[in-house]
């Protein structure tokens, strides 16, 4: 979650708008418990089930509703879940993500790309581990927040 925020510069009152319109009406003190770091005295590590309303509310911001209804969280969220749920939210394709993973110095395949979003049990699923989904993040950082270009001397 934080990393997603910084992706897109998101302000508190944006993240708890979003957080809202996944269902969960959140305080600032609970956001900032949330986005603490681990080294933190006030760090709370984001549930699941949040993490989850989270991603289905930045869904509904960028996508709109499916119906009137709010989503039901996950209550278990995996990295392949997470990365569902972005590739949704920002309408990704498998280019737009193979090209996201070339920011991030990482060549993949679409067919070991596709594996990602398979169901579990599927013969061809693949779990996605925590150091792809960095580098996925990493990427899509690059990719919606470029840097600028320092001035030559």
């Amino acid at each position: 979650m934080r990393r997603v925020r910084y992706m897109f510069d998101f302000s508190d009152p944006v993240t708890l708008e979003i957080f809202k319109l996944g269902g969960h009406e959140s305080s600032k003190e609970e956001l900032h418990t949330w986005l603490a770091r681990e080294e933190e005295d006030n760090f709370v590590r984001c549930p699941d089930d949040m993490l989850a309303r989270f991603l289905n509310g930045l869904i509904i911001k960028n996508r709109g509703a499916r119906d009137e209804r709010i989503p039901e969280p996950e209550q278990k969220m995996t990295n392949n879940i997470v990365l569902r749920k972005l590739k949704i939210a920002l309408n990704l394709q498998a280019d737009d993500l193979l090209e996201m993973l070339k920011l991030a110095d990482l060549k993949v395949s679409k067919h070991e790309l596709s594996a990602l979003f398979r169901r579990p049990g599927h013969k061809n699923y693949r779990s996605c581990l925590d150091q792809f989904l960095r580098s996925v993040l990493d990427g899509m950082t690059k990719h919606y927040r470029p840097t600028k270009a320092k001035p030559s001397k």
